[in-house]
């Protein structure tokens, strides 16, 4: 496809994206406001009446995460009230406790969520709504207060009980065999000969599991399929009719995102002038794979003993660190079996302008889209410090990812990517206790290199790989310290 008309049919497509990701809002007024710490964001129609439904988001989300189910509850007339559990979003204390135990940090985010319904309930009982980890969280505040109907996404839980939680809706990812088995079992202990997609009833107990299709754990946060039955359920319980129309939210979204990661490259023309650039100096195979191994494997022994955990960020202080070291070994073993660096592009305005260009884009303009339509992007001055210590690691390794993925072809900018998930690997199969939630990080540095690392290549081609590297070394610090919980394992600041 020609150049000029898939740059066209990128901004139709992002406009068309926005059309209908503001059409799920519109009418809906969102009004943020504090309940002690703990950041609200209440929606609502103007003059709505209808009952209240608190939704909680599960673990490393954010209340902007759950907003698929929020607003076209709230365009039904619901009165939704999302919120950031501790550690999370913008709330400004970190998460704590023993969260080995129900009494360490499963008891203070009951505490919370029981704060918030406390702050909403009108005499009626609230419905609750949450996805992964906010799932347990409902179903034992469930157990001890007065509550209304549950609707439950990718759920799991001990406490489930065969006459409590009465009221019950689980919904799982067609791609998630564990958590289906679990709503099938939640149904079983009601009615034994129960199966996925039935509704059960015994006295007043009543419960769903259904399958929200062609989604897995992230996905089933847009999917129609929920949120359709999600407010159905709600109807069914509050004994109202009102209707919402769900539109493709998810594919919008990710429409959106990839539009503004193909624009880039127009953006990367407009402010970087044509360049004579040196030739690409890739290595033969066996230098190449010498360059991805060596840091690979030594990385994580000489990472883990420089990890003094001062971050208040869930295994922050290690990532930084083995992102450090990982560049610093890389660029040491490009300069000896490659021979003098590529860096391209030369002149400190010219320089300072597209890089600032590049971070607008994959900053600015990216994270307001990723904020608006699908998770907390933008820090508060909490997390400044930790996206400052990780740049210190990021940017070397990036630097060093730059160089080794210039003008390569795709096997090789794959096999840099492996090299870095196997040197994690290699880490946690190391201290599987200290660092078991950088396999949770995997997806987050993935996503990264197909979002992020396509706007680096489409400077770097006319810009070399030095200003791709810097650029996406600051990027990479942004997005992994605002995606991960704050965390103080002493229990300061609850």
């Amino acid at each position: 496809m020609a150049r000029p008309l898939l740059t066209y049919l990128a901004i139709l497509i992002a406009g068309i994206s926005i059309l209908v990701l503001e059409v799920a809002r519109s009418g809906v007024t969102v009004t943020d406001r504090f309940v002690g710490p703990t950041p609200v964001a209440t929606l609502a129609r103007a003059g709505a009446d209808g009952p209240n439904v608190v939704i909680a988001h599960g673990f490393a989300g954010s209340r902007e995460m759950m907003q698929g189910y929020g607003l076209i509850l709230a365009q039904a007339g619901y009165r939704v009230h999302m919120f950031d559990f501790e550690g999370h979003g913008a709330h400004l204390v970190p998460m704590s406790g023993d969260v080995t135990k129900i009494e360490g940090t499963t008891r203070l985010l009951m505490d919370q969520t029981r704060a918030v319904i406390d702050d909403v309930s009108d005499g009626a009982p609230v419905a609750l709504l949450g996805h992964s980890m906010a799932t347990d969280v409902l179903i034992r505040v469930a157990l001890e207060a007065e509550t209304g109907p549950l609707v439950l996404l990718s759920a799991f839980s001990q406490a489930v009980t065969a006459d409590q939680p009465k009221d019950m809706l689980l919904i799982s990812g067609q791609w998630e065999p564990h958590l289906r088995e679990f709503g099938v079992d939640a149904l079983q202990t009601v009615d034994p000969d129960a199966q996925e997609g039935e509704t059960v009833k015994q006295g007043d107990v009543i419960r769903a599991a259904i399958i929200a299709p062609w989604t897995e754990h992230v996905a089933i946060l847009q999917s129609r399929t929920g949120r359709l039955a999600a407010l159905d359920w709600l109807n069914r319980a509050y004994e109202r009719d009102t209707v919402a129309s769900a539109p493709p939210t998810g594919w919008a979204f990710l429409a959106l995102m990839a539009s503004i990661t193909v624009l880039a490259s127009l953006l990367a023309r407009m402010v970087v002038p044509e360049a004579a650039l040196p030739p690409s100096h890739q290595p033969g195979v066996l230098r190449y794979l010498g360059t991805l191994l060596v840091p690979a494997i030594l990385t994580p022994f000489i990472a883990l003993p420089l990890d003094f955990g001062v971050l208040p960020v869930l295994v922050a202080d290690y990532l930084a660190i083995h992102l450090g070291v990982f560049g610093l070994l890389s660029l040491a073993m490009q300069r000896w079996l490659w021979g003098p660096f590529a860096l391209g592009w030369t002149g400190v305005v010219p320089f300072t302008l597209a890089l600032v260009a590049l971070l607008a884009w994959g900053i600015g303009v990216f994270g307001f889209a990723l904020d608006r339509y699908g998770a907390n992007f933008f820090p508060i001055a909490e997390r400044l410090p930790i996206i400052a210590a990780l740049v210190i690691g990021a940017i070397p390794f990036m630097v060093a990812d730059a160089q080794l993925v210039w003008k390569a072809p795709l096997w090789r900018r794959i096999a840099a990517r492996v090299a870095l998930l196997v040197s994690l690997g290699i880490a946690v199969a190391l201290d599987l206790e200290g660092l078991f939630f950088l396999l949770i990080i995997a997806p987050v540095i993935l996503l990264f290199f197909f979002v992020h690392g396509a706007m680096g290549r489409a400077f770097g081609k006319r810009a070399g790989p030095l200003l791709a590297g810097i650029a996406l070394g600051i990027i990479l610090a942004w997005a992994l310290g605002v995606s991960f919980p704050m965390f103080a394992a002493t229990g300061a600041g609850t």
